[in-house]
């Protein structure tokens, strides 16, 4: 199960992605926004989060108007990696070295063709399990 996450800059692009996964038969959970009325990026990061920190969904996917601050917010939450990506080779590099566990992308910068690709290299790529990327994860994870 993938957790789906946007505010009003994301909208339209998430209505692309969530037709993306309905053809593919990819099952989601939708946290919203439902519509372009001004919401706050934060809310709809946090669902998404929690949703991903209670295993209740494999992985998220959130998308703000540029992607920065819905990720930002993703980023603060424990045992969340969030990556924003532009292109599909950011999407397999963070899944393989990175185990990032969420896509976050900007709706506004990113046209729906390449957004789609994006999210299938995302969800298709596994994380590599290499040592030194499993070191790192760890790294990241600890509190300074």
């Amino acid at each position: 199960m993938i957790a789906l996450g946007c505010d009003h800059g994301g909208y339209r692009l998430m209505q692309e992605v969530k037709t993306h996964l309905d053809a593919k038969g990819i099952a989601y959970r939708d946290f919203g926004c439902f519509s372009e009325e001004s919401v706050d990026y934060p809310d709809y990061a946090h669902k998404v989060g929690h949703a991903v920190q209670d295993g209740s969904c494999e992985k998220g996917i959130l998308i703000c108007g540029t992607g920065i601050g819905i990720s930002i917010t993703a980023n603060k939450m424990k045992g969340i990696r969030c990556a924003l990506c532009t292109n599909e080779y950011m999407a397999r590099a963070t899944r393989e070295h990175n185990d990032a566990n969420i896509l976050a992308m900007g709706g506004r910068v990113t046209g729906p063709g390449v957004a789609c690709g994006i999210v299938d290299a995302f969800l298709d790529t596994p994380f590599s399990e290499g040592e030194r990327h499993i070191r790192r994860i760890r790294k990241i994870e600890e509190e300074q």
